[in-house]
């Protein structure tokens, strides 16, 4: 595999026909690739013509204020976000609150959530710096959500949009810092509804013989085991516990119910992060064995500080990113070096990111991951000039292929394995969808002339023996995108 073909599709997300070659040899294909540091835009125009979060978080606060449904109420937030069907608020026989359910589903569903999809979609399709693009996907799967739940539909892809996009050539520990106080971080992992027992609002009510309210360890769980350390490194239940103390009273403003909209001074312009101290569990906390005598917001903010670089977080983040590069089994030298390169820079991201360039690891002939079905679906569309693709259906196809934008499953994000994107049935999706790109298509691209500019210098003989004796060109660009060279990067 050429340095050039390494250069557009493992770092990058695969060559447009009118790309020009990154350079020559390995020194150019870097080179190229570092200038992309210096052409990244975090608010390109298409995501800057998405409606603020403010208007998402406004909708979000409008529907938890009304009725909600109590018997169906389950079914109704495990519907697809994207799949409301049209029309689906005009059945008069359904009760109002069902009604409002669907309502609300498709304006963030089937709007606001397939809005965002388009826009990552067409700004990674144009954008001249396709390797921090890729890097901006990988730290979304890595601080992942979910769609799937009720109140994250419509705010999922404003994370990546406002947390990571901002920060994916900054520090990790500002990074870190901006996911964790996200509301699409903070209604996906439950915190915003997180109060402390001895808080005043969990006093009062205790008082008053109510319900008793409890704190929810998800975020600080997930933080730990995912976002941070990686499972079981160094801490244990108790640290989970300790540190969900302290995250108490980091909540959303203007979207909260029950005591927390009552009594803890939480509102504000809806989606706003928020400190309320009203449910903020007093006293010092001690985890893995250091001692955080602050006092509210400081007290969960000096651990995430610490946290973010801490060397077990340096090893979980060095051996995700060499596995994205260098295959599911990555060379335990190059693990070691941008672990190094992390501790050493206390987590400068461009820093990994040189440190990834440099490697000689990464430069060799065989590809090393397949595409996953975003890959795959982002390359094609740019393999065939694309710009401007209507939203919904990006969507469908990525749902087809099995991978939903923003819809992993669980906190952990998707995986990032070759054998989770390379069953039998996963490859017959994709021929299907390269069937339909090539049938529309029709004599408009010339697949002889594309792959090898697509692929330079790295295009086998077998691959364009396949092109050139097809029946019809829509049948060589489908031949085109479920050739190897495609498939894997």
């Amino acid at each position: 595999m050429s340095a050039p073909s390494i250069a557009l599709n493992r770092f990058g997300l695969g060559a447009r026909p009118d790309d020009m070659p990154p350079g020559a040899g390995v020194d150019g294909a870097r080179r190229a690739l570092i200038a992309q540091f210096d052409r990244f835009d975090p608010r390109p125009t298409q995501i800057t013509a998405l409606p603020g979060r403010g208007v998402i978080a406004g909708q979000l606060a409008d529907y938890l204020a009304g009725p909600r449904p109590m018997g169906n109420r389950q079914a109704m937030m495990q519907m697809p976000a994207a799949t409301v069907p049209p029309g689906a608020t005009e059945n008069p026989d359904e009760p109002e609150a069902i009604k409002r359910v669907r309502a609300f589903l498709r304006m963030q569903g089937r709007e606001n959530y397939v809005a965002c999809v388009g826009a990552r979609a067409n700004t990674a399709l144009v954008s001249p710096a396709p390797f921090i693009e890729r890097m901006v996907h990988f730290w979304a799967n890595h601080f992942a959500v979910s769609a799937d739940k009720l109140t994250v539909i419509g705010l999922a892809g404003y994370l990546e949009l406002e947390a990571i996009r901002p920060h994916v050539l900054g520090r990790f520990s500002d990074m870190l810092n901006a996911v964790e106080r996200h509301p699409a971080m903070l209604l996906y992992l439950d915190q915003a509804q997180s109060i402390g027992p001895a808080s005043p609002i969990g006093v009062r009510v205790a008082a008053r013989g109510g319900r008793k309210l409890g704190i929810n360890e998800n975020l600080a769980r997930e933080i730990m085991e995912l976002h941070t350390l990686g499972v079981r490194t160094g801490y244990g239940q108790g640290d989970v516990t300790e540190f969900a103390r302290a995250m108490t009273g980091w909540t959303v403003a203007g979207i909260n119910r029950g005591p927390i909209a009552r009594f803890a001074g939480t509102n504000g312009t809806p989606g706003d992060f928020v400190f309320s101290n009203a449910i903020h569990e007093p006293g010092p906390r001690t985890i893995m064995g250091k001692r955080y005598p602050q006092d509210g917001e400081a007290q969960a903010q000096a651990v995430l500080n610490d946290l973010a670089v801490h060397p077990a977080t340096a090893d979980h983040i060095a051996m995700k990113l060499a596995r994205h590069f260098a295959g599911d089994t990555p060379p335990p030298a190059l693990v070691a070096r941008l672990k190094a390169a992390f501790l050493q820079s206390g987590g400068d991201l461009p820093t990994l990111y040189r440190a990834l360039i440099a490697s000689a690891e990464l430069w060799g002939d065989a590809p090393t991951k397949f595409r996953s079905p975003w890959d795959w679906s982002i390359a094609a569309l740019r393999a065939m000039g694309a710009r401007d693709v209507p939203a919904q259906q990006v969507t469908g196809l990525t749902n087809q292929l099995g991978q939903p934008t923003w819809r992993p499953g669980s906190p952990a994000g998707f995986d990032d394995l070759n054998a989770t994107w390379a069953g039998a049935d996963a490859v017959v999706r994709r021929v299907e969808a390269a069937e339909r790109f090539g049938g529309r298509a029709g004599g408009n691209i010339d697949a002889r002339m594309l792959a090898p500019r697509l692929f330079p210098g790295a295009l086998s003989s077998a691959t364009q023996a396949a092109i050139a004796n097809a029946d019809s060109p829509g049948q060589a660009l489908a031949l085109m995108l479920v050739s190897p060279e495609f498939l894997r990067r």
